[in-house]
């Protein structure tokens, strides 16, 4: 199959699918690439918590952090479908600030994400990229704000309504009355912005080695792998990645590490067109799309 081909059938199963998907697929060593909209902006949902990681980390690094500090970190308290770890806690905690890097990225818990942000905040982030040559991604706040969507507002069995505004509610200019969708008051990143933070993290690059291993690190132990790992984990591969989750949007960024030393960058962002809270088939699908993107560039 021509990549023509394949890029309108992918396209097209994807729309049958009820998605809109942004995607690009590079080989890290020759640079070829393969993508679908690559360069189309979307709300990062969590997965701005691994330029969180690496701007903690690079900190750390400075001597401007110490890992070993404790924090003491209120309850999340949260009671919906979805957050994990401290954000579910119901008393106080003390962890240190590594600790802490581990359960904001690996376990994507968002109370450990926002206690690292109050040392880190937003704008230091944002600044950390800029000085690191990272253009594309936007950190304006942290995860406390999208523990406040209109999914928070319905009761359970009244999801679909959340979607459906989700779904409904955008603008042409990717504005949106739901600001957490909103591209120009959320963070965001398009598919390539996501896969030049992955470059730098897995090639020599801007960021510190010892920097960049503890990210690739913490990326390796993540423990959601329900979206696109299935089609990238195997014996002969290692699958490190962050996936990004809020109303109709299903993210995942990783790279596959395969044992005859080739590695390609990965990053999947969608967009549902079906108002469900509940998707596998999205996940599936999603996953499956970057498959084929992945082997047909293996293959060239």
């Amino acid at each position: 199959m021509t990549t023509e081909a394949l890029l309108r059938d992918l396209r097209r199963e994807l729309h049958d699918g009820g998605l809109r998907g942004c995607l690009l697929v590079r080989d890290l060593h020759t640079g070829e690439e393969l993508g679908i909209d690559p360069e189309t902006p979307l709300p990062a949902a969590s997965l701005v918590k691994v330029p969180l990681a690496l701007a903690t980390a690079e900190r750390i690094r400075r001597g401007e952090l110490d890992g070993g500090t404790v924090l003491d970190v209120e309850p999340g308290r949260i009671t919906t479908p979805g957050p994990t770890g401290l954000s579910r806690f119901r008393h106080p905690a003390r962890i240190a600030i590594d600790d802490l890097l581990y359960l904001s990225t690996c376990v994507s818990d968002g109370t450990a994400a926002d206690a690292l942000f109050d040392v880190t905040p937003p704008a230091r982030v944002a600044a950390v990229l800029q000085e690191l040559g990272l253009r594309g991604m936007t950190v304006r706040h942290g995860m406390r704000e999208l523990s406040d969507t209109p999914v928070e507002r319905f009761d359970t069995d009244q999801a679909h309504l959340a979607h459906a505004l989700a779904i409904d509610a955008g603008t042409s200019g990717r504005g949106h009355r739901v600001p957490q969708l909103d591209t120009t008051r959320a963070n965001t990143g398009s598919a390539r912005a996501w896969v030049e933070l992955l470059q730098a993290l897995w090639t020599p690059s801007a960021i510190h080695p010892e920097v960049a291993g503890r990210v690739r690190d913490l990326m390796a132990h993540n423990m959601l792998r329900h979206r696109l790992a299935p089609d990238f984990s195997s014996d002969a591969t290692t699958w490190s990645s962050k996936t990004g989750t809020l109303l109709n949007l299903r993210h995942e960024i990783g790279v596959v590490e395969h044992s005859d030393g080739r590695a390609f960058a990965v990053a999947v962002l969608t967009e549902s067109l079906v108002p469900a809270a509940v998707q596998p088939g999205a996940e599936a699908l999603m996953a499956a799309c970057a498959r084929r993107l992945h082997d047909h560039l293996r293959q060239l």
